[in-house]
């Protein structure tokens, strides 16, 4: 080409590829055409022009970084566009093709980014079209199937491994054969083809993607040329080479990356399935091998691949599903094809994947998983397996095949469940075939599964309700009589064993349905599977899958919402926890034997796999108990048939062994569980239930006695010990008493046991330890833990048979020699302790049980069972022998401590001072000791022994008070003297020995403040040092100064760390707790010093007193309580004991010293993070001491409050915030308050907030620590005394018990008041009486005059109305303390009060009140009351209260003045008979009748003639409310109530808090009579609504009807609309029409010109023109509404809320719409709706269509021309954006919950829906319908 050709070539590419971006893809062919006629030039010459001209192009559409806009990529396709026309021009150019894939099409997608595949989809199917045209196959063969193909296989790696099958690259390939053809430089071949620069993997699967689709279009093209036959061979033998290819690699891309997998499910595999029905089977030959395929081995790969991505992960998961969408999604012919040429359809066996078992698993775990979206693909592919049509169609056509069919509703149901009914019949529920039919048509039972799954995850829950119990009842029936036909329908039979068990599918249901959203459906669901009568269905228990059971089952029992009842009033159980139980004691005797074991451990090990709450707890372990119960019947079952030879299963006892530790091992841990559960009475139940479950199941001589003792110390100790309620059951359980048949060998396995028991101590003794002989303070707590289960076990089982001599005889033999053990061996000594302690403890602990609970030694009652002794004189003899052989013990044990106590103040363990490692750097702890391994152990050795000798001294002493105790009593002495008196050493090491030494001292102080103190005391003498030391001082302060002051430098020092410091202070104040109560106890013990003698000093008791004050701020929990009674013990030692034996006479508390105390005492409480009841009830009961609290000036002082004010106004206020506070504080200031009645004046306000208090009413924690704690328990009961304890424990757990102990006082000090006058009267009297009227008055000033309290507009169980409760009742309490002095303001403030609105809750107690008052002021009734009755203007609510009041007067008043009650009382009740007010009238008739009949009994019914005119109005009066059946029916339903008032009890503490409602504890409130009388007329006037309803909804219906009656219409249709409003607007009379004589004068006045008529005349008929024009003025406006009104209607007529209907109202006014339908148009006067909808109701019209008229309405409206549309979410609703609004609609709205009914849905055109996307998938229905007007009214102002 010459150099002027080639200029002009190149300007004509130029100016060509710029006109690329004007010309649009279509019009590039006929461009190129025109310049190829006007040039001249060949195509394929523009062609390479362009080609070589192609990569500066590229370059300037496609820059680095830049996204393709649109421009650019229609520049692209034309440009691809105009290629692609070249080659077609050019003819079958292999060269030129593959020039264009090499220098054009690759280098084009490696540019292009993966986002942009559509457009690289285009400009492939441009290029595969060319390919199509020419037939060349060869170029696509040799180029890109193998690049990509490559770039697919190096994503994967496969090039490393020799992986590639498909075809080798090949350096022969066309276009190196071309000298002309070149590589773009920019991408040469060998960066093309690197394996780091290969094609991205989306980039090659749609490549592939494209080129299969286009080879499969071409291969089924009918038509092809002849001369193409060879060409189309060519093409048929790609397509089978490329899939087969393509079948390969996706079977490696499935088991690859996510993105792998993603792009074959997406996009190869689609295709390939596109591609196999025209290649099912083939042979082909690749590279000389011949190679086969079908689709079913393709498929088996498939199905191989599904297998492992589920069992990968729940991402792999999805995908699987989606692969198996896929192979379902093209039934082409998975079971029969269809010949094109013979048209005969060829049967073929064939790979189904149905008849995999491990498909259906699959499908199954789908069904119920945790994402909704799995669940969505699991029912998809089951549908398509089992080729169930879905969605809308199908439950169409079940309603239509079920229209004609007559559906009766059950009777009794609600209105709700009579709607869910009539839609369930609507869908077809309920008209499944008869058994038979399901049986023989399998199908249809895959038809009612589907629907019910179905159900539960779309439909609303009253359809749940309506369907459920119907559809698996058949199923259930069918699934049994499945299991009962057997072999007889073979076709059934083969089907199932394909698709599993029909009680897994049914278990499926259940587990959906039991972790369902809606609480309704679970409650549903489970009842209907526990109503289920399994005892019955043996066949089908057996069937139900034990993974349900073991899963699902036990997880919905752990739903709080299946027990509502659970807990109510102290009974922890409910109805679905008793079916659990029944259920599975049914299901376990169906199990095989040897898995009975197995089951009962999965059962209980799902405490460990899941976190239970109370209820799920308890149903758990009611399952367990009931499982193992059927076990025993089992095992009773196997020992009969073993006696009558019946052939039974069993299994050995070898085998069971291992099962049955682990089982107990397991109960052990659920009992452990149970501990988060505070209530003892829940936890006795679990416990009682384990154990009960242990005794069926489990025989405890079978049983290592390790397992066995840590079984048994799981159960907690009140109720194991004496008195316990399952010690009984216990100890039968140890003894073997009816479990001899378990095991053969049962009584030499008890022998074993005992032999372990006995062999106890020996092994425990000598199991040597570490090697290094070394132990620390965790060895030393798992030793005592140990010891203690083996005391307990074997005082449990111990029986006469079975004595403790060896015990004895084991303590005799090695006491002397453990003892005495070189160092070696001193672990066997301290371990030999421990044993000795664990026997005394427990000793103890049965002694002190035995006396508190007597001979009896149980709460229930329960007798003991032969053969087991548990009584105090069995415990005294073991104690007795047992304290022999201490007392032998006892020298040698005082030699081994002192020996072990030298460490203390030897020094010889200072040479070693290396820390432990687990210590250093570390502060320290209780158990964290800052010594070293050697050291621990010797302080450890030494504090044990002295703890031991404490110990065993203080309980032989118990035992044998007289037995020589010298040596002991003499180093406990020595042992305080030399640890209160050694001098103190500056290193760390030497003060935490000291510290040990005090920590052993702790033990020593508790034996000298409760042994017998005159023995200690004439020691004390002895000691000569000791009394010149303490020469003038009081023996007892000298110790007590000696251990504060030698403690308090240890504490100051600065060596201990801050933790070690905190351990010691805790110590501190233990001692000296004790020690302060050596006084009492020796006074208690008899003793008695001598004149002019004492305990301690005044300075003594003063410094501890400041040490208490000053460090109460900040003392830590442990050491709070010792504190706390050791300030009680002060205040005691000052106030009860006489002072010349304990103090001196002088003032130790001054009122600043008290100020000091409550305000450390406050920082404590408030500090405190916990609220324990031992340490509240310790505060209350020390720094509220009555010593301190008889005293006026600590209460106020100057009219300033006092420190005990101060304290207490403080603490009410916290406590309002904490209920334990102020129910403890309420229970100890009651008392005192009683026991000073003067103090009450100081604290009205306080005793007004105790009364008006309501907080939480249970707490768990509270009830638990009293149970469990013995420090709560021992605090509580030392607070001050209740003045009704019997009334007052009954609600120390309830918000009632502030008010109830306010309540119970002031009952009390009514009857001091009532002493008052009498011989008997005092100054607590008068103080009594005095304080009650003042806190009357203040309550009755509240009650009047407080904001809240004198609210007269307040809501029922309000705040204020629970406070208005509480006031009133406190004050009937207070009725007693009215006098004359104070009686007029009282009734003035109850005038008021019973004036104002009141609840009848609060209105009762009002009239209680009241009517005291007057029966205890006879004189107020006719100089008040009766002036008040005559007021018949009064409020009804008022005059009823005075009616009640009035009646009981009369019927409650004394003899002497009832008759004059009657007769000024009874006249002005008469006339009230006839009231207007309904309630009024029935009221009166009410308390008239109880007064006739009870004061006139001689009123006969018979002849009236001689009698009075009143009486004979008496008789006829008496007759007609006796006769009449409205006012008998009246009188039936009061019955209880008429004679609520009892003038002994009703304004009793215990009348107002006992006698109360249970069913509706709402503050002890009983329903009033007012109330009942109330119900009793509204529900007496709703029915006659209802049948009055029924009738109007049945006149409006045929009025619909009518109006839609076409004929009709066209006959009304005369008159235009203008006349009709004309009528309306304009009919009045406009001419003047005189009479005869005005008219004759007129007429003469006007032929006379008279100017007075004519302007008269005239005016009117100027108003007659300006009328005229007024109402023209107003048609037109009324024209121009209309005519701007939209052509749409609202139809709001299910819904009930006002705030909804008003708010549509509002927006039909906005969007001017034609009108808006509502169910009772009366809604539109209610207040609230005025209030939202702001006056729209006046401006839109709003008409009546009631909800039996909607359809009517609809269809009618249909008829009209309307369309119907509905605001619903379904199948195939449409979403609001893309739905075409037409101009004239009706859209219906649902039900705010339910949505709108199927019934009205079938009547409806389309359903439109709102598109969301958050969480919670539903909108207010006003807001829904606003955004659908706003959307159709946008569409209308487009238009």
């Amino acid at each position: 080409m010459s150099e002027a050709e080639a200029g002009s070539m190149a300007s004509l590419v130029a100016s060509l590829s710029k006109s690329f971006y004007q010309v649009p893809p279509s019009a590039i062919p006929a461009l190129l055409d025109c310049i190829l006629v006007s040039t001249g030039l060949s195509p394929s010459s523009l062609f390479a022009s362009l080609l070589h001209d192609f990569p500066r192009i590229l370059k300037d559409i496609i820059n680095e970084g830049d996204n393709l806009d649109a421009d650019k990529r229609l520049h692209l396709v034309s440009l691809m566009g105009a290629f692609c026309h070249l080659l077609k021009k050019s003819g079958a150019d292999c060269d030129a093709v593959s020039s264009f894939v090499w220098r054009c099409f690759l280098p084009l997608a490696k540019v292009l980014q993966p986002l942009q595949h559509e457009l690289l989809n285009q400009i492939t199917e441009l290029f595969i079209g060319v390919v199509i045209e020419t037939r060349d196959w060869e170029v696509l063969e040799a180029t890109l199937v193998p690049i990509f193909l490559r770039s697919v296989g190096l994503s994967m790696g496969m090039l490393h491994n020799d992986d590639l099958d498909f075809y080798v690259w090949s350096s022969n390939l066309s276009h190196q054969d071309s000298p002309d053809v070149m590589i773009d430089p920019l991408l040469d071949k060998e960066l093309l083809l690197s394996p780091s620069n290969s094609f991205k993997l989306p980039t090659s699967c749609n490549v592939l993607t494209v080129i299969v689709e286009a080879a499969l279009q071409y291969m089924q093209t009918d038509t092809l040329p002849k001369s193409a036959e060879r060409k189309g061979c060519i093409a048929d033998k790609f397509v089978k080479v490329l899939t087969w290819e393509l079948c390969n690699m996706i079977e490696r891309m499935l088991l690859h990356s996510p993105e792998h997998r993603s792009c074959a499910v997406g996009l190869l595999l689609p295709i390939i399935l596109k591609a196999l029905p025209a290649n099912c089977s083939f042979e082909i030959s690749i590279r000389g091998r011949k190679l086969g395929f079908s689709w079913e081995y393709f498929f088996i790969k498939l199905w191989n691949c599904c297998r492992t991505l589920f069992s990968i992960g729940p991402l792999e998961r999805r995908e699987a599903y989606n692969i198996l969408s896929l192979y379902f999604s093209f039934s082409w012919s998975k079971e029969e094809r269809e010949d094109a040429d013979s048209g005969t359809i060829i049967k073929t066996d064939k790979f189904d994947i149905r008849a995999e078992k491990e498909f259906w698993d699959e499908i199954k775990i789908g069904l119920v998983d945790k994402e909704s979206l799995v669940r969505k693909q699991s029912l998809h592919i089951l549908k398509m397996a089992l080729n169930i049509q879905g969605g809308k169609d199908s439950i169409s056509s079940i309603s239509k095949r079920n229209t004609k069919e007559k559906h009766s509703v059950p009777h009794g149901v609600t209105k709700r469940e009579k709607w869910a009914y009539k839609e369930a019949k609507s869908l077809g529920v309920g008209n499944l075939p008869m058994i038979d039919d399901l049986i023989n048509n399998s199908q249809r039972y895959w038809d009612a599964f589907v629907l019910l799954y179905e159900m539960l995850e779309e439909y609303g829950t009253h359809l749940v309700e309506a369907a459920w119990n119907h559809q698996v009842s058949l199923l259930f029936q069918f699934s049994g009589s499945y299991l009962n036909v057997g072999s007889n329908i073979s076709n059934v039979q083969n089907q199932f064993e394909i698709y599993g068990e029909t009680f897994d599918w049914l278990s499926i249901l259940w587990e959906r349905g039991l972790h369902h959203d809606n609480p309704q459906v679970r409650c549903l669901i489970m009842q209907s599977f526990l109503d289920i009568n399994w005892e019955n269905h043996g066949n089908y228990v057996k069937s139900v899958p034990e993974t349900f059971v073991l899963g699902p089952f036990m997880q919905g029992l752990n739903d709080p919402i299946h027990h509502k009842e659970f807990g109510v009033k102290g009974v922890y159980m409910s109805r679905v926890i008793e079916g659990a139980a029944q259920f599975l004691r049914c299901y376990v005797s169906f199990l095989a034997p040897r898995k009975y074991i197995a089951f009962l451990c999965n059962l209980a090990s799902i405490a460990k796999h899941q976190s239970f709450g109370r209820a799920g707890l308890m149903a758990l372990v009611e399952c367990i108990a009931s499982a193992a119960s059927g076990f025993g019947m089992l095992n009773h079952a196997r020992t009969e048939s073993f006696k009558v030879t019946f052939p039974v299963e069993f299994v050995s006892e070898m085998e069971n062994q291992t099962d049955k530790k682990e089982l107990l091992d397991i109960f052990r841990y659920v009992i452990e569980s149970s501990k988060q559960h505070f209530n003892p009475s829940y936890r006795l139940q679990v416990c009682g239930k384990i154990l009960e479950a242990a005794v069926c199941v489990v025989c405890p001589f079978d049983i290592p006695l390790e397992i066995l003792l840590l079984f048994i110390s799981a159960l907690p100790k009140e109720f194991t010990d004496y008195g316990g309620q399952l010690r009984v059951t216990l100890q039968r359980w140890l003894s073997g008493c009816g479990y001899k048949d378990r095991c053969a060998n049962c009584c030499n396995n008890e022998i074993k046991l005992w032999k372990s028991l006995y062999g106890f101590p020996q092994n425990f003794v000598s199991n040597s330890i570490d090697v290094s002989l070394t132990y620390d303070d965790e060895d030393l707590s798992a030793w005592e833990s140990e010891a203690n289960r083996w005391a307990k076990v074997l005082f449990l089982a111990i029986k006469e048979e079975h004595p403790l001599e060896p015990i004895f005889v084991f303590i005799q033999n090695n006491s002397t020699n453990v003892l005495k053990q070189n160092h070696d061996t001193r672990y066997k000594g301290v371990k030999f302790l421990i044993l000795v302690l664990s026997l005394v403890l427990e000793l103890r602990r049965a002694m002190e049980r035995a006396v508190e609970y007597g001979n009896k030694a149980r709460t229930n009652g329960e007798s003991a069972f032969p053969g087991v002794v548990d009584d105090l004189g069995f415990i005294d003899d073991i104690s007795e022998k047992l304290s022999n052989e201490f007392l032998y013990l006892l020298d040698d044990l005082v030699q081994f401590a002192e020996q072990s106590c030298s460490v203390f103040w030897s020094g010889v363990v200072t040479e070693d001072t290396a820390l432990p490692g687990a210590v250093k750097g570390k502060l320290g702890g209780p158990s964290q000791r800052r010594l070293s391994v050697s050291a621990t152990t010797a302080v450890l050795q030494a504090i044990m022994s002295v703890k031991a000798i404490s110990l065993i001294l203080l309980w032989c002493n118990q035992i044998k008070r007289d037995a020589p105790h010298n040596s002991a009593f003499t180093f406990i002495w020595q042992f305080f003297w030399r640890t209160t008196s050694s001098s103190l050493s500056c290193s760390e090491m030497g003060a935490e020995i000291s510290l040990a030494a005090y920590e052993a001292l702790v033990s020593v102080v508790r034996v000298l403040a409760s042994t017998y103190f005159p023995h200690f005391f004439n020691l004390d003498k002895e000691n000569k040092q000791l009394c010149s030391e303490t020469e003038g001082r009081p023996q007892l302060d000298y110790m007590c100064a000696s251990f504060i002051q030698n403690i308090n430098v240890l504490l100051g020092s600065g060596v201990l760390t801050r933790t070690r410091r905190a351990v010691l202070l805790d110590i501190k104040w233990v001692c000296l707790e004790s020690l302060l109560s050596i006084p009492s106890c020796a006074l208690k013990n008899g003793f008695n010093l001598e004149e002019n003698h004492k305990f301690f000093s005044d300075d003594t008791l003063k410094c501890i007193f400041g040490d208490l004050i000053e460090s109460l701020e900040n003392a830590g929990e442990s050491c709070v309580l010792p504190m706390l009674r050791s300030l009680r013990m002060l205040f005691e030692l000052v106030a009860k004991v006489p002072s010349n034996a304990v103090v001196s006479h002088c003032q130790l508390i001054d009122s600043q010293m008290m100020w000091n105390l409550v305000h450390s005492s406050w920082i404590l409480h408030i500090s405190c993070n916990k609220r324990r009841v031992a340490s509240i009830a310790a505060l209350l009961s020390s720094v509220l001491h009555p010593f301190v609290f008889n005293d006026e000036s600590m209460h106020q002082t100057d009219n300033a409050p006092g420190p005990l004010k101060w304290f207490i106004e403080n603490l009410l206020v916290e406590g309002t915030k904490s209920p334990r506070t102020i129910r403890l504080a309420a229970l100890h200031l009651t008392g005192l308050w009683l026991l000073n009645p003067r103090i009450i004046k100081f604290y009205l306000k306080e005793l007004k907030l105790l009364s008006l208090y309501g907080s939480v009413a249970f707490d768990e924690d509270f009830e638990a620590e009293l149970a469990d704690n013995i420090d709560a328990r021992l605090e509580v009961s030392i607070l001050a005394r209740s003045p009704d304890p019997e009334l007052t424990e009954a609600f120390i757990n309830t918000e009632l018990y502030a008010r109830v102990s306010v309540a119970v006082l002031f009952y009390k000090l009514a009857d001091l008041a009532r002493m008052v006058g009498s011989p008997n009267e005092d100054t607590i009297c008068i103080a009594a009486q005095e304080s009650g009227k003042s806190f009357l008055l203040e309550l009755l000033d509240s009650v009047v005059n407080d904001k809240d309290l004198a609210k007269e507009l307040y809501k029922k169980h309000s705040s204020i109305h629970r406070r208005k409760i509480r006031a009133w009742q406190i004050i009937c309490v207070l009725s007693p303390f009215v006098e004359e002095d104070i009686v007029g303001k009282v009734v003035e403030y109850l005038y008021i009060s019973l004036n104002r609105n009141n609840l009848p809750a609060v209105r009762q107690y009002l009239e209680t009140f009241a009517i005291n008052i007057y029966l205890k002021f006879p004189s107020l009734v006719k100089e008040q009351l009766v002036p008040i009755l005559r007021d018949y203007n009064m409020r009804q609510q008022a005059l009823s209260s005075y009616v009640f009041i009035a009646a009981n007067v009369i019927l409650n008043s004394s003899k002497d003045v009832q008759s004059s009650h009657l007769d000024e009382l009874f006249p002005p009740l008469v006339p009230l008979l006839t009231s207007h007010h309904h309630s009024l009238r029935g009221f009166t008739q009410l308390l008239a009748f109880q007064i006739l009949h009870k004061l006139f009994p001689s009123l006969n019914y018979g002849s009236s003639e001689m009698l009075p005119l009143e009486k004979r109005c008496f008789v006829d009066l008496k007759t007609y409310l006796a006769r009449n059946s409205d006012c008998a029916r009246l009188r039936t339903s009061m019955e209880g109530y008429l004679d609520a008032y009892d003038p002994n009890s009703s304004v009793t503490p215990a009348g107002i808090f006992i006698n109360r409602v249970e069913e509706d504890d709402f503050e002890c409130v009983p329903t009033s009579l007012m109330e009942q009388v109330l119900k009793f007329l509204n529900d007496a006037r709703e029915d006659l609504r209802c049948s009055m309803a029924k009738d109007v909804v049945t006149i409006r219906n045929e009025t619909l009807n009518f109006n839609g009656d076409k004929h009709y219409k066209e006959n009304l249709s005369g008159g235009t609309e203008e006349t009709m409003l004309k009528d309306m607007s304009s009919d009045f009379q406009k001419k003047v029409t005189f009479t005869k004589h005005e008219k004759g004068d007129n007429e003469a006045s006007f032929l006379y010109g008279n100017d007075e008529t004519y302007k008269k005349m005239a005016e009117i008929e100027r108003d007659d023109l300006l009328l005229d024009q007024l109402l023209q003025s107003r048609r037109s406006s009324l024209d121009q509404q209309k005519a701007s009104r939209q052509n749409f209607i609202l139809v709001a007529s299910l819904l009930d809320r006002i705030p909804n209907l008003a708010g549509l109202a509002r927006t039909c006014e906005v969007f001017r719409a034609s009108g808006l339908a509502i169910a009772d148009t009366k809604i539109i006067n209610d207040k609230q709706f005025q209030l939202i909808s702001v006056t729209a109701e006046k401006w839109v019209p709003i008409f009546e269509v009631p909800l039996d008229s909607i359809k009517t309405y609809l269809q009618k409206k249909k008829r009209e021309g309307f369309s119907i549309l509905g605001l619903e979410q379904t199948a195939n609703s449409v979403p609001l954006d893309q739905y075409i609004f037409p101009k004239k609609m009706v859209l219906v709205l649902g039900r705010e919950k339910e949505g709108i009914p199927v019934d009205v849905i079938h009547i409806l055109d389309a359903c439109i829906e709102i598109p969301q996307f958050g969480v919670v998938r539903s909108l207010n229905v006003h807001v829904s319908g606003a955004i659908a007007l706003w959307e159709y009214t946008r569409q209308q102002r487009s238009q």
